[in-house]
């Protein structure tokens, strides 16, 4: 999740004992936001450059909803890179053709920006017909189109639930169905990658429709990676934790509260950043991955196994109370 996202931003003024200084991010002068990173994060930094060799995809089409902004607009940054035709699709023309300018000029390949609200399946053919007039039939297909919010469940109203689960569950399966069935009238393989959350498997209050359609998208794509693996298609998932882009936190944390808690239960220490996802996803989606098939990826910085493990609490105890509670358990008889 960018957060799917999630995050105390200038609401804190001071700094716990064992975070590092304050880092401010911003556009032009505007601040968008500031992280505070815990001490170990030094051992953990982020690497930004594309990792794989130049040309890795080049002759190569590639298919990204949501691709105007975010993690998407990274995947695509990436993959343009490395020599890939990229299409990207969303509701927000605007801001697609202004990101495909954008990634363009950067990288010299051509960017196609196609509207597309991924809800309507009317919609999803045209648009899939027109991706196959502009650039051909995609080698690769990053189903990254999202929708999210929190709220108490019981506040939630039928369309609520309707409108996360049109993008999330639905909207993935109509892409993925109208592009693998134009794949397998022309006999042509793809990679498939979904981009999820990490609460995908375990469940969370409060976004319980994301929760539900996340899960759904996971179960759909390992059942394609069984049966159309005959015909040459590799579905993959991405689990990301919390790695901050503007507009999932907008939504998710726009109070800035949650920043300290969960780089507190983040054992490397710090948040995600969307190049380390976009090096992922563009790997998983490349001939060096083509015997990964099936996969969900968990990309957390150690998130999940630290909130899930009973006594991982306990890492808060110090030296001296770890003395004395040793003294207690020697004491103990028959110890």
């Amino acid at each position: 999740m960018a957060f799917p996202g999630r995050v105390c931003f200038a609401r804190v003024s001071q700094l716990p004992c064992g975070l590092g200084p304050r880092r401010f991010f911003s556009y032009g002068t505007k601040i968008l936001y500031q992280s505070m990173e815990a001490s170990q994060s030094k051992f953990f930094p982020p690497l930004q450059k594309v990792m794989l060799p130049p040309n890795s995809f080049q002759g190569k089409v590639a298919f990204i909803t949501g691709g105007g902004t975010g993690l998407g607009k990274a995947m695509t940054t990436f993959l343009s890179s490395l020599g890939a035709q990229c299409v990207i699709a969303s509701r927000k023309i605007d801001v697609l053709k202004a990101t495909a300018e954008q990634i363009s000029s950067q990288t010299g390949n051509k960017v196609h920006a196609l509207q597309c609200d991924v809800r309507d399946p009317d919609m999803v053919h045209k648009t899939v017909l027109e991706l196959i007039k502009v650039a051909g039939l995609p080698d690769i297909v990053i189903n990254n189109a999202a929708g999210n919010f929190i709220s108490p469940t019981e506040r939630l109203s039928p369309n609520a639930w309707k409108t996360i689960t049109d993008i999330v569950l639905n909207g993935t399966a109509y892409v993925t169905l109208e592009i693998g069935k134009q794949l397998i009238k022309a006999q042509k393989g793809a990679a498939f990658l979904a981009i999820t959350t990490i609460y995908a498997e375990t469940g969370s209050g409060f976004v319980v429709p994301s929760a539900s359609s996340k899960a759904g998208v996971e179960a759909m794509n390992k059942s394609l990676a069984a049966e159309w693996g005959k015909y040459g298609m590799r579905f993959n998932v991405i689990q990301p934790g919390p790695i901050k882009t503007k507009g999932a936190f907008s939504r998710m944390d726009p109070a800035g509260i949650f920043e300290k808690e969960m780089i507190d239960r983040i054992p490397c220490g710090r948040l995600g950043t969307m190049e380390e996802l976009a090096n992922l996803a563009v790997f998983l989606c490349s001939d060096y991955a083509s015997w990964i098939n099936g996969a969900t990826i968990r990309f957390d910085g150690g998130e999940e196994v630290f909130i899930s493990g009973e006594f991982n609490s306990l890492r808060k105890v110090t030296k001296e109370e770890w003395d004395t509670i040793e003294g207690l358990i020697r004491k103990t008889k028959g110890s």
